[in-house]
């Protein structure tokens, strides 16, 4: 008789968990546990891995939390994007088990970066949304299961391709209703539209990465973004200003009223297991603060 180790146990509760709460099953879906202690997934033929970016608060000085970004790959070799994976699970009818898989994947892999303060920001097709019910139960049950609150979680919604407003604010209030945050992401671009954040409420307005580039570059742009930073705060959500590679980017976001900062100035997006919260990045947030 094979003698099950605490490790082979924990992957025997996560199969049970995975069946029922989510219809995965492990082995079909290939997520398998690294020595790292990172999981991976083999799913469609693509292999899955998650990398995280540090989002900073500048008026802390500290970590706030991270965005989750799938790495799909043939046979861990060849980098594809994110975007051909989503599309390629979408042409053969897998979208709404490959969301799973990856959602769940980035969960098992936040784990290892769990901290008392550090939320999780997950990006979510809209049209993914609007076309499940129950949105967040499912994925709910999964979180509990990994001592992940709802609350540490925040749904990211990139707010250039919104369509099915009205659809797309009632899954929003089932979210909200779970404990789930909200943030919209790529505010600013050209198909950005004030009104629809008023409608959608978030908590959080993640900036577009050209507005950042564009302020570096043109002082019209700089008069202008405090006040558009003012009115995400009008609606009572929290702005984050990513795209942030320099330190003159840091010090124009910071001296806008933004506090909540992201780019690959304060951090790239890496593995769990590469991921290292460190105080040498504290300096160069509080010297912005000062400049401002």
């Amino acid at each position: 008789m094979t003698r099950q180790t605490p490790t082979s146990t924990a992957i025997e509760n996560l199969k049970a968990q995975l069946r029922e709460s989510l219809y995965l099953d492990l082995d079909e879906y290939g997520l398998e546990e690294q020595s790292s202690g990172e999981f991976n997934s083999t799913f469609l033929g693509l292999q899955l891995n998650s990398a995280f970016q540090p989002i900073y608060d500048s008026e802390a000085g500290d970590l706030f939390g991270h965005e989750a970004f799938i790495r799909p790959s043939l046979g861990g070799q060849q980098a594809i994007s994110p975007e051909f994976a989503f599309s390629f699970a979408e042409q053969v009818g897998k979208l709404v088990k490959f969301d799973r898989v990856v959602r769940t994947l980035h969960v098992l892999n936040f784990r290892q970066i769990y901290a008392e303060n550090g939320l999780l920001f997950l990006n979510v097709h809209p049209n993914l949304l609007i076309s499940v019910n129950a949105h967040g139960k499912v994925f709910e049950r999964i979180l509990h299961s990994n001592s992940v609150p709802t609350n540490r979680v925040v749904i990211e919604i990139q707010e250039n391709v919104v369509e099915h407003e009205h659809q797309l604010a009632d899954a929003i209030e089932n979210y909200t209703e779970r404990g789930y945050r909200i943030a919209i992401g790529n505010f600013g671009s050209k198909h950005s539209h004030l009104e629809r954040l008023w409608k959608l409420a978030p908590e959080f307005v993640k900036f577009d990465i050209q507005i950042i580039r564009e302020a570096e570059r043109n002082p019209r742009m700089r008069k202008i973004l405090p006040q558009l930073i003012q009115l995400v705060h009008d609606i009572g959500a929290q702005p984050v200003i990513t795209g942030i590679e320099s330190q003159a980017g840091l010090e124009i976001a910071i001296e806008s009223g933004s506090t909540l900062l992201q780019g690959y100035l304060l951090g790239r997006p890496v593995t769990a297991r590469e991921l290292q919260p460190s105080d040498a990045l504290k300096p160069t947030l509080q010297l912005g603060r000062r400049v401002a």
